[in-house]
């Protein structure tokens, strides 16, 4: 107690460099789980793009193949799946509910969804979050549309404009739909998936878009207007994908293995978390780059405390000394300057973690719009394991100038050379 007592007091008169050594180490701490918890978060919010489906449905390719064009609309569908086939899948007494989603139009950009209603009360993401609503409402009409929060920010679209979609991903005015204009009816909250650069339609209203299309050309003179298509017969022809939930988890792999042998066209059924960590695999090069710069940023965080303890213990040449002829052993001279050390590693951890939660709050909404982030105050798994080693070397750091002052403190300080 006497010598924390004492190294308190030591530290008390030396404020302003302890403060700017608990600041650099408060900085590193900051950075090192800063870093961790965006790599952390990154690699959960991937694997939690599509949560609380139990599978993917779409035409026989590969599972990584299915799970891009699908979920992240990157690239095209091979195939579709045949709408006798969706129907099935639906019927199967295994399972709950089903979301068709027919890609292959896009808006300036924008890949388009069609979907039903359903999309909206079972697409899940993080950590079983539900879609939300920042404005508006779901497509009621034929011709509503319902907008991600990119897609808004980008286009400032706000409910009740109108857009026209483009046939395929070209966005050519030859390929336009100018003779069906959309009406925004809502406006989704930011979900950091790509759902926010999504514009989502109803399956009927795909169709309509269609009806005087054949294998991607209008056909001359069957042109149908906008209120002529809402009297036809609009049942979707084919999909291209499905997400499926079942009433029991346990069924997963026997509807697996019946979809991908079904007879009438060849299916592929996945499980969205394998996919996803299969895709992982396929990317997670950035992740070992984040590790690499954690551990450089904390290298650099110890050896500024390290130069700053050093700088000190010039400074305290004639104190080593004075405690010296008081009475105080070798021992008791480094044991002071290690536990400094130490209480310095702990004050700048304090104030790194607090600096962190404060950053993650403050910038919580702009990550997630810019950079579709989902970081909170909640410290990452891997966070503990650092913040120990951070301790650990700090009280080693305190190790260097303790030897120093172990060997030189007496002789080196009672006459300072000026």
């Amino acid at each position: 107690m006497k010598l924390f007592s004492l190294t308190l007091k030591s530290l008390r008169q030396r404020k302003a460099g302890v403060a700017l050594t608990v600041f650099t180490i408060a900085l590193s701490v900051f950075l090192l789980l800063g870093v961790e918890r965006v790599r952390t978060e990154a690699r959960q919010g991937f694997a939690s793009t599509v949560s609380g489906t139990n599978l993917l449905v779409g035409a026989r390719s590969g599972p990584v193949t299915l799970l891009l064009y699908s979920i992240f609309h990157i690239g095209e569908a091979t195939n579709n799946i045949t709408w006798k086939s969706y129907q099935d899948i639906r019927a199967m007494p295994e399972v709950a509910w089903t979301v068709p989603l027919s890609l292959g139009d896009s808006h300036r950009g924008f890949r388009v969804t069609g979907t039903s209603t359903g999309f909206f009360d079972h697409y899940h993401y993080g950590r079983g979050n539900a879609l939300a609503f920042a404005s508006g409402k779901p497509f009621s009409d034929l011709y509503d549309a319902v907008v991600g929060s990119e897609v808004a920010r980008q286009l400032h679209y706000k409910v009740g404009d109108s857009l026209v979609l483009s046939h395929g991903l070209g966005g050519s005015l030859l390929a336009s739909h100018a003779d069906k204009p959309f009406r925004v009816s809502g406006v989704m909250a930011p979900t950091g998936t790509p759902v926010d650069a999504t514009i989502a339609v109803s399956l009927e209203a795909i169709e309509a878009i269609h009806v005087d299309w054949h294998s991607g050309i209008r056909l001359p003179g069957m042109e149908a207007s906008a209120e002529q298509a809402r009297h036809m017969d609009l049942t979707p022809k084919a999909i291209t994908a499905t997400l499926v939930g079942l009433r029991s988890r346990l069924s997963a792999f026997a509807v697996q293995r019946a979809i991908n042998e079904y007879p009438e066209e060849p299916l592929l059924a996945v499980l969205p978390g394998v996919a996803l960590g299969e895709l992982w695999h396929l990317v997670g090069t950035a992740e070992n780059a984040l590790r690499v710069v954690s551990g450089m940023v904390l290298l650099v965080g110890m050896s500024g405390m390290l130069t700053a303890l050093l700088g000190m213990l010039g400074e305290r040449r004639r104190e080593m000394a004075v405690l010296r002829a008081v009475g105080a052993s070798t021992r008791t001279v480094f044991a002071l300057l290690v536990m400094e050390s130490t209480l310095l590693t702990l004050g700048g951890m304090l104030a790194g973690v607090a600096l962190l939660d404060a950053a993650a709050l403050l910038a919580h909404d702009y990550l997630l719009s810019t950079a579709g982030l989902v970081i909170d105050g909640t410290p990452a798994p891997g966070e503990w394991p650092l913040l120990l080693l951070v301790l650990a070397l700090g009280s080693l750091a305190g190790c260097i100038p303790g030897w120093v002052a172990y060997r030189r403190s007496l002789a080196d300080g009672l006459q300072v050379r000026l």
